[in-house]
């Protein structure tokens, strides 16, 4: 059950996770071309992709994984946002891995229902996908992100495709963001990096607030807040930059001038590609720097 705080803070979830529109998230179904596409990645590898079920203290988490046809490389998770696993989810988890991760998505709302978790098509507009956005994110608790990343971490680290002698990393986008932080602050000894987008609540005032967990991470972080998450928050990014310094943790915090919440995701009707593709390039620096060369 979800106290009526968490409840408030599931409906700012939503406000803020903009609007997608039927045309475009409708051409990201299942069984349609894509007709939304990333940029090529440099030098991008071939890959091996498939959908897996891991078992979880709570049930079977269905899952997008997808890893360079050969080899060994360092595995990441993503934390997907409101809208769950879909097609934008694979289509962005495919390009890490072309750029020579082992990149795991999972369904974070299981526990009620597979993904896609909202008819192809609909959006934050429509009042029943609201409402069942609501419901699903009410369901997570800081408690259910802890048990998730224990089965995610532990499923990357069983694969052969995992060069197990790398630290991971994960990445989370909107709700997502604050599940990195959990992640990292479980298994410091396993994350090396993490990064955030347009993540949503962050920093509270509950003695839950993500942002107090940065003194149990060793991993090196990217923070890219959007410009309107700012402009509603001000006061966030100096307390993250003040929590990352006190722990003398590598940290980059950023607002992206011009990008409303939820920019980075391309089926999104905010999404901004040039601010996307800085984020982007900022997070392969990252990873770049702290889990290929850690």
């Amino acid at each position: 059950m979800c106290d009526d705080h968490y409840d408030e803070d599931v409906k700012e979830f939503v406000r803020r996770a903009g609007a997608v529109t039927r045309r475009r998230f409708g051409a990201l179904s299942i069984g349609t071309g894509l007709s939304l596409a990333l940029p090529a990645v440099a030098g991008a590898v071939e890959v091996s992709e498939s959908d897996v079920d891991i078992k979880t203290a709570d049930g079977t988490a269905d899952a997008y994984f997808v890893r360079p046809a050969s080899g060994t490389h360092p595995g990441v998770l993503i934390w997907p946002d409101i809208m769950g696993l879909r097609p934008a989810f694979r289509m962005m988890g495919k390009r890490l891995a072309e750029a020579g991760y082992s990149v795991l998505v999972p369904n974070p709302f299981y526990r009620e229902r597979k993904a896609p978790v909202v008819p192809a098509g609909s959006g934050m507009q429509d009042e029943g996908t609201r409402k069942t956005l609501m419901s699903l994110m009410g369901s997570l608790t800081p408690d259910t992100a802890l048990t998730d990343a224990r089965a995610f971490v532990g499923f990357l680290d069983d694969q052969r495709a995992v060069d197990k002698r790398r630290k991971l990393g994960t990445s989370g986008y909107c709700m997502g963001g604050p599940f990195t932080l959990r992640t990292a602050a479980a298994f410091p000894d396993r994350i090396g990096a993490g990064a955030s987008f347009h993540g949503a609540a962050l920093v509270t005032d509950k003695m839950d607030s993500p942002h107090l967990l940065v003194p149990r991470i060793t991993a090196s972080y990217l923070i890219a807040i959007a410009e309107s998450d700012d402009m509603r928050e001000p006061n966030a990014k100096t307390a993250l930059r003040q929590a990352f310094a006190d722990a003398r943790l590598p940290a980059e915090i950023e607002v992206y001038a011009g990008t409303m919440h939820g920019w980075c995701v391309p089926d999104a009707a905010v999404y901004n590609e040039a601010e996307a593709e800085k984020a982007w390039s900022r997070l392969l620096v990252l990873f770049n720097r702290s889990l290929m060369h850690s």
